[in-house]
């Protein structure tokens, strides 16, 4: 399951300079995003509706929280969004900054009317698409809207921001739990991503003897093998329904 960040630009001017409210679009129709995808009107209109009926909006993030990593950043909503909507042009959002009065406030406060912070970035699943024509490779016709963030300019750090797409635990539970797959085996599957990743992502320069290093977690590894292809078994029986 892919999660896909697209960004789009908003003036420093749309930022309120006393109540940290601001405006802008999360997303444009017809920009087609890095991985050649472009969103079609229409296609956030199921998703809205499903927040709707949760009587609240997608979460607020600082450059997507954790980014992805369930073991760095930060995924606490710097505020809250106060408005969403499809219109001509895309997907417009009102919002409000949160803790203006503290230092993490005053500093995004501060970022985003100095055009630091002079972007929004969606992250989103596709559920319906198409093929597309010229650079578009595929015509997104509704989508899942999970959460809208403040970045920086992409030109800055694109390759960061759209490594983001990776992982994220909650996002990937609920994709699993969509498809139809239990709540035990969801967690399972999470389970297995976020131990994959913690070891890859930690670097031991404890000088072992190679037949030690060799053996150790050979059980562990077994054990995550055997559960990832059991998995991907009832994934495939799924999709094949």
């Amino acid at each position: 399951m892919t999660i896909n960040r697209l960004e789009v630009k908003f003036a420093a001017s749309d930022v309120d300079g006393t109540t940290g409210e601001f405006k802008g679009y999360g997303a444009v129709f017809g920009n087609v995003d890095s991985h050649g995808d472009i969103i079609a009107p229409g296609a956030f209109a199921a998703s809205l509706a499903e927040w709707s009926k949760k009587g609240r909006l997608p979460a607020m993030k600082l450059m997507h929280g954790s980014g992805g990593n369930p073991f760095t950043g930060d995924d606490l909503p710097i505020g809250k969004w106060t408005k969403m909507a499809e219109d001509d042009r895309g997907l417009y959002v009102e919002g409000k900054l949160s803790g203006l009065d503290t230092d993490r406030g005053k500093t995004i406060h501060a970022l985003m009317k100095d055009g630091v912070l002079d972007g929004l970035s969606i992250g989103y699943r596709a559920t319906k698409a198409k093929s597309g024509a010229g650079e578009a490779k595929r015509v997104l016709e509704a989508v899942k809207l999970f959460e809208i963030s403040l970045v920086d300019d992409p030109s800055n750090d694109r390759s960061r921001v759209t490594g983001f797409k990776s992982f994220n635990p909650r996002d990937i539970e609920d994709a699993l739990r969509d498809a139809g797959l239990s709540r035990t085996d969801s967690v399972k599957a999470v389970a297995v991503f976020k131990s994959a990743l913690r070891d890859e992502a930690e670097t031991d320069t404890t000088p072992r003897d190679e037949d030690e290093t060799a053996g150790e977690g050979a059980a562990e590894v077994k054990q995550q093998d055997e559960c990832l292809v059991l998995l991907a078994e009832r994934i495939k029986a799924l999709t094949a329904a």
